[in-house]
C-alpha cells in the first residue's frame, strides 16, 4: 500500500511532531515539526525538512550548520498524529553544539546537564 500524507492527523495549523532518533544507537535527538510537504520534501529528497514554526518556512536539517540528517526510515504512530524519523545524522542534532536537545536531567528535583557541546 503506497503511502500517502494526506492520511496523518495534522493539528489545526497543519503540523505534526517529528521525533529525530539515531538509526544506529537509538538515541532520540530532537523534536520538531513538520506539514505535509515537509513529510514529501523529506521522503523525496532523503535529506529530513522540517516547518519551522518561528520562521514560517521549510527548514531542511543542516542547510546553514552543516549538521545534516540523512533520512533512513519514517515511522508513523498508531494514532497517525507523530513522526518517528530515523536518521544518520552528521554532527550535532541541537543549536546548542549537543548532540541531542535532550541534555537536560532532572534528577532528585535538580536540573543536570549531562551533555557538553561537541568540540
Amino acid at each position: 500500500m503506497a503511502f500517502d500524507p494526506a492520511t496523518l492527523t495534522f493539528d489545526a495549523d497543519g503540523l505534526l511532531p517529528a521525533i529525530a532518533q539515531d538509526a544506529e544507537s537509538g538515541e532520540v535527538l530532537m523534536l520538531a515539526w513538520m506539514n505535509a510537504e515537509a513529510v514529501a520534501r523529506t521522503l523525496s529528497s532523503g535529506r529530513v525538512t522540517y516547518w519551522s514554526r518561528s520562521r514560517q518556512s521549510f527548514w531542511i536539517k543542516g542547510e546553514t550548520s552543516g549538521h545534516v540528517q540523512h533520512l533512513v526510515e519514517m515511522r508513523v504512530d498508531c494514532d497517525r498524529d507523530c513522526l518517528l524519523v530515523l536518521v544518520r545524522q552528521e554532527g550535532p542534532a541541537c543549536h546548542t553544539g549537543r548532540r541531542s536537545c535532550f541534555y537536560t536531567a532532572i534528577r532528585d528535583g535538580d536540573e543536570v546537564e549531562i551533555m557538553a557541546p561537541e568540540a
